[in-house]
């Protein structure tokens, strides 16, 4: 079985507060598992989640003026 991560374990790796982490989980926004009135988090679920909002940069840098 897969490691469970808590919310401070998630705070920690994305390195945002506790209660972001738990205002995402009200909201839907993160995939999380509510055993009981505990929440955790898979962390395969959790990386493939940051993968696709991972955003492209750029090729070029270009002003216009």
């Amino acid at each position: 079985m897969e490691k469970l991560l808590t919310v401070k374990d998630i705070s920690e790796l994305l390195k945002v507060s506790q209660a972001l982490v738990y205002k995402w989980v009200h909201y839907g926004f993160i995939p999380y598992v509510k055993i009981g009135s505990c929440v955790r988090f898979r962390q395969k679920k959790v990386e493939k989640w940051i993968q696709k909002r991972e955003k492209k940069g750029r090729s070029t840098y270009r002003i216009n003026i």
